[in-house]
């Protein structure tokens, strides 16, 4: 593919992420690289890395062309911006990839070109934008974000525009982790012990894992390391009882399986059937054989309530990754951040205080109540734990720094009651992580 033709396939992608039933935009990717198989490796690679740009730096896209010409954005004008401000092409050079040449994008518009001459002398950042454009962030969630960073709110949410690095979790059932660190590297893959994580590993540059002998043997998951320490800090022990309330793909669930060193119960719940299908396999893949699969209606699904009602049907730890607005997820999900809307933020925050209502009934007098969202969103996660604590007085937290202490064995990041992680502070993924205590 010419270079043009990489730039029209991006633009037509982004296009596609502006329709209301768009798909995410990984989805939307894959989905183009099945249709256009003829495409090389190369022309994918270029191809993701025009279309994650402008997806990552839209904020800032946007505020140049209401500068330069008062409109707003669209996906050709972001494009042609970010070949300039972003890949440093002068007008000259990029005047070839829009030549309206088989696949090439039309020619530029003399609107266009104005453009390009404005910004010959400029770069993307400039002083005079506001905080939230220069963090490619959403304006209307600036006073919630203000909320949670105060004065960092720039540094914080710039990280949120970095590409996000693959972290391992090795699967201490099958292997130690300089053992998973030397079958990587025999397969050609280089790695690095994660910061906080004692099982994490991270990569030291992105390389396809799915064909490697040590993830089909089920040496290493691919898990955030912020991910990983939220199901460590769960505190599961061989012969727990657990339930992981909302499985999902079970990345969580497996963790927690090999802490529990395949002995004891977990019971991985969630409303996708199919989810929880793909989970299996991984379970399998890890040789973890102590994890039940069970599909649920809905929080309120009625095997919550019969095992609240029994003698026998309280859990050690039941571990609650809330469905939440994916808000710490924008270094691998930076369409999400334009999408999200405050009716989203409002309706997840019912239904996760529905979910923990629900949920707090299986924890046996003693257990934990673990409760997680991949959110940064203060609505989500302090106001959620603090609503549950003020209206459940047979709970308590435990501060997150003792737990840390306990399992971890180092001193924690923080001295707050909750740990919340943020990919400029940590390296991680944006996590929160609360655990509350049933009293006995």
């Amino acid at each position: 593919m010419t270079p043009g033709a990489q730039i029209a396939a991006a633009i037509d992608l982004l296009d596609q992420m502006d329709r209301p039933d768009a798909p995410p935009a990984d989805k939307v990717l894959s989905d183009w690289n099945r249709a256009n198989r003829y495409a090389g490796s190369k022309d994918r690679n270029a191809i993701a890395s025009l279309f994650y740009a402008v997806l990552r730096y839209r904020g800032q896209l946007d505020w140049w062309i209401k500068r330069c010409q008062g409109g707003d954005g669209q996906n050709r004008h972001r494009m042609v911006i970010w070949l300039a401000l972003g890949e440093g092409f002068s007008m000259e050079e990029i005047k070839p990839f829009f030549d309206g040449e088989r696949y090439n994008p039309k020619p530029l518009t003399p609107a266009e070109e104005r453009i390009l001459i404005e910004l010959s002398q400029e770069k993307l950042d400039k002083s005079c934008q506001p905080d939230m454009t220069q963090a490619n962030a959403p304006l209307w969630l600036e006073e919630n974000f203000k909320t949670v960073f105060g004065e960092n709110i720039k540094e914080e949410l710039s990280a949120f525009c970095e590409e996000a690095p693959v972290d391992l979790r090795v699967n201490t059932l099958k292997a130690s982790k300089e053992e998973a660190k030397q079958a990587l590297k025999e397969e050609g893959i280089e790695t690095a012990d994660c910061d906080y994580s004692p099982f994490g590993l991270r990569l030291e540059r992105r390389r396809p894992l799915s064909g490697t002998k040590a993830f089909k043997d089920g040496l290493v998951e691919v898990q955030d390391e912020g991910s990983q320490l939220a199901a460590i800090l769960a505190d599961t022990k061989p012969g727990h009882k657990v339930v992981d309330f909302c499985a999902g793909a079970g990345g969580k669930s497996l963790a927690m399986g090999a802490a529990m060193n395949n002995t004891g119960r977990i019971i991985a719940c969630d409303v996708s059937e199919g989810r929880l299908k793909r989970a299996a396999i991984r379970f399998k893949r890890a040789g973890l054989y102590m994890i039940e699969r069970r599909t649920l209606t809905s929080e309120r699904d009625k095997w919550v309530k019969r095992r609240s009602g029994r003698m026998d049907g309280g859990f050690d730890r039941v571990f609650v990754d809330a469905p939440c607005t994916g808000t710490g997820t924008w270094r691998r999900n930076p369409d999400q951040k334009w999408k999200l809307t405050q009716k989203d933020v409002e309706e997840l925050a019912a239904l996760q205080s529905s979910i923990l209502d629900s949920a707090c009934r299986l924890v046996v007098p003693g257990g934990r109540l673990i409760y997680v969202t991949c959110s940064i969103l203060q609505e989500e996660n302090e106001a959620q734990v603090e609503r549950f604590l003020k209206e459940n007085d047979n709970f308590f937290i435990h501060p997150i720094k003792d737990v840390w202490k306990d399992t971890l064995g180092s001193d924690c990041p923080t001295d707050k009651d909750y740990l919340r992680l943020t990919p400029h502070a940590h390296g991680t993924d944006g996590f929160f992580v609360a655990v509350m205590g049933r009293k006995l």
